[in-house]
């Protein structure tokens, strides 16, 4: 369990809340050299791009947004009758058209932003990418769902900030 003080201070504070695990001085460089913001277009991820645009407009960085397609099933069949189907093809093009259009033309000046669409679980996706990409922060926001919710489903936020081996910063969407 992350801790229930620091899953409510994830949960309901209204600045952003940053979580540096013990193996980031490992993984992580300083100044942040890459950054990673996956998206589900909820306006707190909408809030965490808007973040991460200033990040690495004042830091010269890499940006990474990512959004996920989560599976609803584990069968490897029904991933690939999906996957080859045209619904799949158009919510692609689709999606990625939705990435493509979260960045303004400014931020391409100062920076050339990677879009990315994966499939299967958000958060192994998410910590997926940032080991293998060499991120050195996450920019992600947070939905602020009520403790039930959280212990019957889980939360993305909590499994990224419990498992991620680079620094987190968490923010709710403005009210």
């Amino acid at each position: 369990m992350l801790g229930s003080v620091a899953e409510k201070v994830l949960r309901k504070a209204n600045c952003p809340v940053m979580t540096v695990p013990p193996q980031a001085i490992a993984t992580s460089k300083l100044p942040f050299r890459h950054v990673l913001c996956p998206v589900d277009f909820s306006e707190s991820s909408l809030a965490a791009r808007q973040l991460a645009f200033s990040l690495t407009h004042v830091a010269d960085t890499r940006l990474t947004i990512l959004h996920v397609f989560e599976w609803t099933s584990d069968e490897a069949s029904a991933r690939l009758v999906l996957k080859e189907s045209e619904f799949h093809r158009q919510w692609g093009a689709e999606t990625r058209q939705r990435l493509e259009d979260l960045i303004p033309e400014d931020v391409r000046n100062w920076c050339e932003p990677d879009t990315r669409l994966e499939y299967g679980k958000v958060y192994e996706q998410i910590l997926g990418l940032a080991a293998t990409g060499h991120v050195d922060l996450i920019v992600m926001g947070v939905h602020g769902r009520n403790p039930l919710d959280v212990k019957l489903f889980g939360s993305t936020t909590n499994q990224v900030v419990r498992r991620a081996t680079c620094p987190v910063l968490a923010l709710r969407a403005p009210r």
